[in-house]
């Protein structure tokens, strides 16, 4: 068991805000050989240098190990309607990927940030700003090959998703499957979202709850049907980039011993 765990810190991506990485935090990331998916939210894009950017860069790489990021997305909203709110949303995620260069990572996560209640009653025009939202923000992403993966969060199914991925029409533009937002939010299951979205599925977000709130439990301790889940990525040989997201540190060991315990669909391609 010792050793699969060990094999899955080399496959496996943990989520690590930015600020905690530069507070002690990296060095937990360094001893441990684990691979973070840096997050971008709050302040640090705009309190941070790029030098600070470039300090945990550069002692991730000489340690060999790779990290993904995940943009920023409180208070954003990549297809509002208000021109002042929009601009402001679309400088704040352009900061967050013009770090792309320095960090080299694996992916970058963003949210489509949809929400019926306030978007439904103008959902094409929502459409069209976040869309074109995206497609400004993948010529970024181009030249270093990055994916960009649309996360669910609050959308309950999977239209908006299938809808914006086809407009883009690009091998850069995927879907990040967040399975506890699954839970939570859509209060529906993984057969629900895919195989919908299943052509443009790059990464997962494992996490777990009982589908009351987004708990971050770890893996096995709430009601998600994990071994389902990953049977159906075998038998389809689907590969998404896997991260978990644990909120307590003795829930990352859980996982990973959870995960070790699945029959993991292959690596992607590196």
């Amino acid at each position: 068991m010792a050793d699969q765990i060990t094999t899955l810190r080399d496959r496996v991506f943990i989520n690590a805000p930015f600020d905690r990485l530069r507070s002690g935090l990296l060095e937990t990331f360094l001893k441990n050989r684990l691979q973070p998916e840096i997050g971008l939210e709050g302040l640090c894009l705009h309190t941070c240098s790029r030098r600070d950017f470039q300090e945990v860069a550069e002692r991730l790489r000489r340690e060999g190990l790779s990290c993904t990021l995940h943009a920023p997305f409180y208070d954003l909203s990549p297809g509002a309607s208000d021109p002042g709110i929009l601009a402001a949303s679309r400088n704040k995620l352009r900061k967050a990927f013009d770090l792309i260069d320095i960090f080299q990572p694996k992916s970058i996560i963003c949210h489509l940030s949809y929400e019926e209640n306030k978007h439904g009653f103008h959902r094409e025009q929502w459409l069209e700003t976040a869309t074109t939202t995206w497609r400004e923000l993948l010529t970024l992403t181009e030249a270093a090959q990055v994916p960009v993966m649309l996360e669910n969060t609050y959308e309950t199914e999977p239209s908006q998703h299938h809808e914006i991925l086809t407009a883009l029409d690009s091998p850069l533009a995927r879907f990040c499957l967040d399975v506890g937002h699954v839970l939570a939010f859509a209060k529906n299951t993984w057969q629900d979202w895919l195989p919908s979205l299943s052509p443009w599925l790059g990464q997962l977000h494992l996490h777990d709850n009982h589908g009351d709130h987004d708990r971050h439990l770890a893996i096995g301790q709430g009601a998600f049907d994990f071994p389902g889940l990953f049977a159906y990525l075998r038998v389809n040989e689907l590969r998404p980039i896997l991260t978990l997201e644990p909120h307590q540190e003795d829930d990352l060991w859980i996982s990973l011993e959870a995960l070790a315990n699945l029959n993991l669909p292959e690596a992607p391609a590196a």
